[in-house]
């Protein structure tokens, strides 16, 4: 069996029996995701990532022991390959931005829909080294845009910035081009100018280096559907 081929191996840990429950009962309706481990607390759940070594580890923020962030430093430590799920009901800009710069790789609401949680596990496990997941309010996002000031980098025009922003919320071109009343071909084209301008490769790849000079404040849901129509 090749890499490509091996069941994702997820532990889950949250301190309500009944959100385990219902997650791993989500989960199973995949057949190539394999729930290995459960925890209660964040020591249950730095043993369960040293133990087991899983690909993806959901992990709520409110939970007995060490907390999110110290939880996700030391799985990063032990278990380096391990993705971090962040699965919360905190829908705050001060929370994303703490664990994402410790390491997370999704912030994700668990208000989202079992396919949505499904697909986001997958897409963490498909670009291990570029893609951030984050699924916040709208609120939420423009917040995160205004809280931190601007550094310098790459100049993106008004119109330019607004599709990238909706790019991050995992939109289509269509969707895009519907949302800001211009044509899917007009989308693209400023898609293009923005790869050339970031050095981009991918919608993914663009956000994070649109983040990483602070052009935008947040990276965005990665397209969990079908990219680009």
């Amino acid at each position: 069996m090749t890499a490509a081929d091996r069941p994702i191996w997820v532990v889950l840990a949250d301190d309500h029996t009944l959100m385990r429950q219902g997650v791993r009962e989500m989960l199973s309706t995949d057949p190539r995701i394999v729930v290995r481990g459960e925890g209660a607390t964040g020591a249950e759940a730095i043993e369960l990532a040293a133990g087991h070594r899983p690909d993806v580890l959901l992990l709520d923020i409110e939970m007995p022991g060490p907390g999110a962030a110290a939880v996700i430093q030391r799985i990063a430590t032990i278990s380096p390959k391990t993705r971090v799920i962040v699965l919360t009901m905190h829908d705050d800009p001060d929370m994303v931005y703490e664990l994402l710069d410790c390491g997370a790789a999704a912030y994700l609401l668990k208000t989202i829909l079992r396919d949505e949680l499904v697909a986001a596990v997958h897409t963490t496990c498909r670009s291990p080294s570029s893609n951030v997941l984050l699924s916040v309010s709208r609120q939420t996002v423009e917040r995160l845009d205004r809280q931190r000031p601007r550094e310098c980098g790459p100049v993106l025009t008004e119109r330019e910035l607004e599709v990238l922003r909706l790019v991050a919320e995992a939109m289509s071109n269509s969707q895009i081009a519907s949302r800001l009343f211009i044509s899917p071909a007009t989308v693209k084209r400023h898609i293009t100018n923005i790869y050339a301008k970031l050095g981009a490769v991918s919608r993914v790849d663009a956000v994070r280096k649109a983040m990483s000079h602070k052009i935008i404040k947040h990276l965005g849901l990665a397209p969990l559907g079908k990219p680009g129509h």
